[in-house]
């Protein structure tokens, strides 16, 4: 009997493409560099979060990913196809802006229809999918309205119904929540993050707030000088800081110099004391007191030299106890576990 030859092994079918890939892009006006030889992969389904202060690089990245924008140099694409060179409309992206964008003259229900509109979809199709993305949104009977008379986190959920109502496979929002007061932004960040599951669209959001891109991303990147700092979940990013720019930028943290070595805790990490000359820790004496609701911030001068910022939460404290310890010898405490070192320039 013939012996049967070997299979031939399976071919791996290869890994599906990243929604966003960018590859060595720069971007420069005149002597200015916006972003410098940039490489960022974003996951399909991801809501992807560019961190940064003002003149950091973040929204000329969207603007790139966006077609807004054309790269000096550098590579962009969707999905696994190169769209550098393909203009805003024929990409299969939308964008939310701060402003709204709303036109005054029409109603909500024709705002939401017109990108429909303009692709050619009959009326009644137009109707239907736009009281459906305007009940994703939790505006089902504003369809009639103008846009002034809607408040501003309506007119922003309109915005958000108008951007998906043709299901692009990636949404861009620039500081859409900018415009808004410290409730309603909030409330918008649980909101936009539970539309985004519901969805499963990819997300890519720009932000100068640490808040807004801890609560909703899955991940986020922190740019500065037209670069990526750190890549990773809020909490790597928040826990981890990679850098003494990340350490700072993302929330408060304290940076210690210990035997050549820079080390960052956050002020929540440290525990207070009140010093009996016998515990361990960093003695020290409490320049400055903040009570601020929920927590009091602390600013130690260390015995040892430097400062530290600790805080406490208010669970039994009211603020004149809080006031009080200004002034006061304490003892600083915290363990090794919640200290990381920070790489010096360089290395």
């Amino acid at each position: 009997m013939a012996t049967q030859a070997p299979a031939e092994p399976a071919l791996e079918r290869p890994a599906a493409a990243p929604a966003v890939r960018l590859s060595g892009i720069r971007r420069t006006y005149g002597d200015v560099v916006a972003i410098d030889e940039l490489d960022l992969e974003i996951a399909e389904g991801e809501f992807f979060t560019l961190l940064g202060p003002s003149g950091s690089g973040k929204t000329t990245t969207l603007r790139v990913i966006a077609g807004f924008e054309q790269p000096d140099r550098g590579r962009v694409e969707l999905g696994g196809v190169d769209v550098t060179r393909v203009p805003p409309s024929e990409r299969d992206v939308n964008t939310v802006f701060q402003d709204y964008a709303l036109f005054p003259h029409m109603s909500v229900q024709q705002n939401v229809e017109y990108g429909l509109r303009v692709k050619g979809t009959g009326r009644k199709q137009r109707r239907i999918k736009a009281e459906d993305v305007l009940e994703r949104v939790r505006l089902p009977h504003v369809g009639g309205r103008r846009p002034v008379q809607l408040s501003g986190g309506q007119r922003q959920r309109v915005a958000l119904a108008r951007a998906i109502v043709n299901s692009p496979s990636v949404l861009l929002l620039d500081e859409p929540l900018g415009a808004l007061d410290l409730k309603l932004r909030q409330e918008m960040q649980v909101f936009l993050k539970a539309l985004q599951r519901d969805l499963g669209i990819t997300f890519i959001y720009v932000t100068h707030d640490q808040e807004e891109a801890l609560t909703m991303s899955d991940r986020m990147a922190v740019f500065n000088e037209g670069r990526i700092e750190q890549i990773g979940s809020p909490a790597d990013v928040y826990e981890h800081p990679q850098t003494e720019f990340v350490a700072g930028f993302v929330g408060v943290s304290n940076v210690l110099e210990r035997g050549g070595r820079r080390i960052t805790i956050r002020p929540e990490k440290i525990n207070l004391l009140d010093d009996d000359g016998t515990s361990d820790g960093e003695p020290g004496v409490v320049r400055e007191v903040v009570y601020v609701g929920m927590v009091t911030r602390y600013l130690v001068d260390l015995d040892s030299g430097g400062e530290l910022v600790v805080v406490r939460q208010n669970l039994e404290t009211s603020s004149q106890q809080a006031l009080e310890d200004r002034g006061k010898r304490v003892r600083l405490q915290w363990k090794p576990e919640h200290t990381y070192e920070i790489p010096k320039e360089g290395q």
